[in-house]
Parts: C-alpha cells; sequence; structure tokens
C-alpha cells in the first residue's frame, strides 16, 4: 500500500474550519461516490457513506473539520480583532500566518506588553497588510473565518502540514473505504463536523446511524519530542489503540477486538493514553442506549499548530487496521 501525496496535500490544503465544512465536504464525497453504495448529508453537515451489509453495523468517523479564527471586531485602522475557533493558546499565535476563504491573508500581531502582562486573545490582532480603509471594508467582515497558511512538505517518512488534525483520519477512512473488504457487516463511513469546538456531528450521526460497534479515527499526541508531553506513543510505532482520554474510557472489548485483529493481520500497533482532550468516540459512544466504542489513533506531534507531523507508516497501519475491523 502506497502513500497517496497528492490526497494528503488536498485534504490539508482545504479551507474548511468548523462550521464552516462545506469545501472539504466537497472534496471528500467527490472521492468516496464510485466507492459507497449510498452517500448522505445529515442536517448538521455530517457525510454518512455506506457500504450496506446484512451483519451487525459498524461506525467509523473521523472529523473533517479544523481549528481557525473567527473574526470578531474590524477597528477604524483596518485591524482585525478575533476569537478562537477550536483549541488555540494566545502565546502560541503571535506571528503566524493565516488566509481566509477568499485568499486574503493577514498576520498575527499584539499590543505592547507591560512588565509581566500575558498574551490574551484580546490582546492580539490581525493584519492584512492594507492601509486601505475600503479595501478591509470590503473584504473582511465580522463572522468570517481563516485558518493557518502553512506549506504541505513531505520527508521519506514523514508528513508536515497543517489541518493533520484530523483531514488524516479522513485520508485513513477514504482509503479503507476504497479498498472496503468483504464482509456481512452494514459498515458506515462518517465525516463529521464541528469536532473541534465539541464533537458536535458525532452525536448526530451517532444517534442517527445507532451502530452495534463505534471506532472513531483521529490523531494523538506523541511523547517522543522536546515538547515535554510524557506518553509512550511515538511516531513510526505503528496504529495507536485508546485506552482511555477525556472523552471516553474504550470499551475493554473493543480494545481486545483491535488488539487481536492487529496481531492476527501483523499490524504494527501501540497503546494510548491521552491525559487531555477527546475524540468523536465521547459523544457517540453515549448516544441512544450506549455504543460499545474504541479508537485508533494516528500519533501526530504538534497538534493544533501551523506545522502537524506524523509518519507515513503509521497511517497504513491504521488503514490495515480499519480494514481488519470492517472484515471481522
Amino acid at each position: 500500500m502506497n502513500f497517496n501525496s497528492k490526497l494528503m496535500k488536498n485534504l490539508s490544503d482545504c479551507f474548511s474550519p468548523s462550521g464552516r465544512e462545506q469545501n472539504i465536504r466537497e472534496m471528500i464525497i467527490n472521492e468516496i461516490s464510485d466507492y459507497a453504495d449510498e452517500v448522505n448529508i445529515d442536517a448538521l453537515g455530517n457525510v454518512i457513506a455506506r457500504k450496506k451489509g446484512n451483519g451487525k453495523k459498524v461506525l467509523f468517523s473521523a472529523h473533517m473539520d479544523q481549528i481557525g479564527l473567527i473574526i470578531t471586531h474590524v477597528d477604524e485602522r483596518g485591524f482585525l480583532r478575533f476569537s478562537n475557533v477550536g483549541g488555540l493558546d494566545a502565546d502560541e499565535l503571535i506571528g503566524l500566518h493565516m488566509v481566509f476563504d477568499k485568499g486574503l491573508e493577514g498576520f498575527i500581531s499584539s499590543e505592547e506588553l507591560e512588565g509581566k502582562e500575558k498574551v490574551t486573545m484580546s490582546k492580539l490582532f490581525l493584519d492584512v497588510g492594507s492601509t486601505s480603509k475600503d479595501f478591509v471594508k470590503a473584504n473582511f467582515k465580522v463572522g468570517d473565518m481563516c485558518v493557518f497558511q502553512a506549506q504541505y512538505y513531505e520527508t521519506p517518512d514523514c508528513v508536515k502540514c497543517k489541518a493533520a488534525d484530523n483531514r488524516i483520519g479522513c485520508y485513513v477512512l477514504i482509503e479503507a473505504l476504497k479498498n472496503h473488504p468483504a464482509t456481512e457487516n452494514d459498515v458506515y463511513y462518517v465525516f463529521s463536523v464541528q469536532e473541534e469546538v465539541g464533537c458536535r456531528g458525532a452525536k448526530t450521526a451517532g444517534y442517527i446511524v445507532n451502530p452495534d460497534l463505534a471506532i472513531a479515527v483521529d490523531v494523538t499526541s506523541t511523547g517522543d519530542s522536546e515538547d515535554g508531553t510524557k506518553m509512550d506513543v511515538k511516531l513510526g510505532d505503528g496504529a495507536a489503540i485508546k485506552i482511555m482520554d477525556k472523552s471516553v474510557i474504550a470499551h475493554p472489548e473493543v480494545k481486545e477486538l483491535l488488539t487481536d485483529l492487529a496481531v492476527e493481520n501483523n499490524i504494527k500497533y501501540q497503546y494510548e493514553i491521552l491525559e487531555f482532550g477527546g475524540t468523536d468516540a465521547g459523544p457517540i459512544h453515549l448516544s441512544r442506549e450506549g455504543v460499545k466504542t474504541g479508537a485508533i489513533s494516528i500519533p501526530t506531534r504538534n497538534i493544533h499548530s501551523s506545522g502537524e507531523i506524523f509518519n507515513k507508516q503509521d497511517v497504513i497501519e491504521c488503514i490495515r487496521l480499519v480494514q481488519a475491523v470492517a472484515a471481522k
């Protein structure tokens, strides 16, 4: 199985922050429509692709949205004030390059800080590089969103890009669906909305499908860099089978199923305990009467930054594990 660099770059570069997922939704539908038996869009905008079967209902979910900023005020000098859409730390934003849906760009600057004053969102602003008030007023409005502007880059074994969280999860499900195994299971590949602001799309998707088994596919942090995170997950050590995060304790039967399938199929794997954050598994496992739920995670460095890094072979192992679950 080869890594499809063109597809991943297209997914990474696609502008679609939380609540504005139409661009990535159209891209994904174009990729999968020839491979699914049916593709539906629910009221919130989730893409629900189905491979029909008469057996158990299996749901895989990867979120489409990315973190970003939303404009809250355009001042008289043309500077843009903003708030975050998803998890962003103000003190990590100064100097970053941002891009809007129309292709216009801006750079994040800060007001002068006094003494030990801390950086907050209220101290930051976007400079869009124009002294023309008419240009700014004509092109930037309250409610406009922007995302990181960053170049896609590959080495022989890894990828550095923006929005790996969670376009790489979408990539995994797209490639798994394109190579869907022969199975009696009724399998649903869900590409969900608004995960970064509270896993909202997964809640409705889980309710609609009402699965017997659910697996979220998302990124997870690693403990192999110098950022201070202490955990066993490493780039290059394979698919990460989730044990726990702040949104879910993986059902023990699901954790054992994923482990057994990894061993049976010679899939490289590792275990993941994430002490912060959550995934679509959170709301899905509480849907209706409850769903046996777990997660397959792609180890990723620098999550929620403009330079997230993952290992290509880890991604391939995750695809193989998704396929193994679908076939079981």
